[in-house]
């Protein structure tokens, strides 16, 4: 929830591309705590369904009571299950999303989860899988921020020694692969610039804060120093405070089509 004053803007953004039909009935899988799943829902409309699934029991509960507040349980339902081996018949939906999840890296055989995927859509319905591809955090410091792109951390995202063709951003070949056609891609940014809001503060400290967990051992002393004045709230230098500051980061769509 803290992240989604910067998420929330590039997933309707990305909603927008895939121009989902009034009154469909979707799959988001993987949905943690459900925000995409009701940008979805209303997307769909009041005449259309969007079905969340995750392992999570709590993380469900805690996308259910969202829901709730949000005026949207009548047209979500949330179900337990693993995105490898879906709990759905065949031809069980219009169409299937998942953000920040399929492939990323959920499965170690990327090309056969989106095969599971395409599996519960109806012919002719889309398989779209969204992930965060790249980010500039640190204006004006970019060695520092290269070189703590470079830890295990900051690549770890990226899943450091998969093979080649399993990386994300390779993910086209996967939907050939499962036998999808008419196969597409787009990449879409967000951007925040100063003054921060209370909100997109609080989002982008807590965005700096996941993104290089656990680097010290892996920064030489003037870089790790540079690192804590530059990121640490509480530093006189903490660069969100800057009048100039300025970042932005990426999200990238893979999708196509099951044959009719």
């Amino acid at each position: 929830e803290t992240a989604n004053p910067l998420r929330e803007p590039v997933l309707r953004e990305v909603i927008s591309v895939l121009q989902l039909s009034e009154g469909s009935h979707g799959l988001d899988a993987g949905c943690g705590i459900g925000l995409p799943t009701q940008l979805l829902a209303e997307a769909v409309g009041p005449n259309g369904h969007v079905t969340g699934l995750d392992l999570s029991a709590e993380l469900l509960a805690h996308a259910e009571k969202l829901a709730q507040k949000a005026g949207l349980s009548g047209r979500l339902s949330f179900i337990k299950g693993n995105i490898e081996k879906l709990p759905f018949d065949d031809n069980s939906f219009d169409w299937i999303w998942s953000a920040d999840c399929a492939g990323y890296p959920a499965s170690d055989e990327p090309d056969k989860l989106i095969a599971e995927l395409a599996r519960v859509a109806k012919p002719g319905g889309i398989v779209a899988i969204l992930a965060w591809s790249f980010e500039r955090l640190l204006p004006g410091y970019p060695i520092l921020e290269a070189r703590l792109n470079a830890t295990a951390s900051g690549i770890a995202p990226f899943v450091s020694g998969r093979k080649p063709e399993y990386h994300f951003l390779r993910a086209s070949g996967w939907f050939k692969k499962a036998g999808l056609v008419d196969i597409d891609s787009c990449t879409i940014a967000g951007s925040v610039h100063a003054p921060l809001d209370e909100k997109t503060n609080r989002a982008m400290i807590s965005f700096l804060q996941m993104r290089w967990p656990n680097v010290r051992s892996e920064l030489s002393e003037d870089d790790w120093a540079l690192y804590q004045e530059l990121c640490h709230p509480k530093s006189p230098d903490f660069i969100l405070n800057c009048d100039d500051y300025y970042a932005f980061f990426t999200y990238t769509l893979f999708l196509g089509r099951v044959a009719d």
